[in-house]
């Protein structure tokens, strides 16, 4: 979508997807537990609920109750790290994965409808002569 990468294109790609994620069956997440469960999923390493506050700019109790429905929807769950028993790490879960990849998707669905609209919207270049 590089060539239709406008702002106005994004935001109706991200329209078109949170749509499409509220009209379907399955999970509704909010805009924090949506950025925890991708941060989770799509950078690597261990994640805590202190580095993902961290990273996300938001207190530990606003990752704890992100985290608290993402186990409830079985989208990731924690575990008691085993080198430092003080701290938790965020793990991935098959369902989680499932998610990831229905979401991967919905947005290629909803960036295809924008380049369409995109086109149709282009200027038509008429011949000289």
């Amino acid at each position: 979508m590089a060539a239709n990468a406008t702002p106005e294109n994004l935001v109706g790609v991200l329209r078109d997807t949170v749509v499409a994620l509220v009209r379907r069956d399955g999970p509704d997440l909010s805009a924090r537990q949506l950025g925890v469960f991708l941060t989770c999923y799509l950078q690597e390493g261990a994640h805590t609920v202190r580095g993902l506050a961290a990273e996300l700019n938001v207190s530990k109790p606003a990752i704890t109750r992100a985290l608290d429905r993402l186990g409830e929807l079985d989208l990731a769950r924690r575990k008691v790290d085993p080198m430092d028993r003080r701290s938790v790490l965020v793990q991935r879960t098959l369902k989680g994965t499932a998610f990831l990849r229905d979401l991967r998707s919905i947005m290629a669905e909803a960036q295809a409808t924008a380049r369409k609209a995109a086109g149709a919207e282009a200027p038509k270049k008429v011949a000289n002569g």
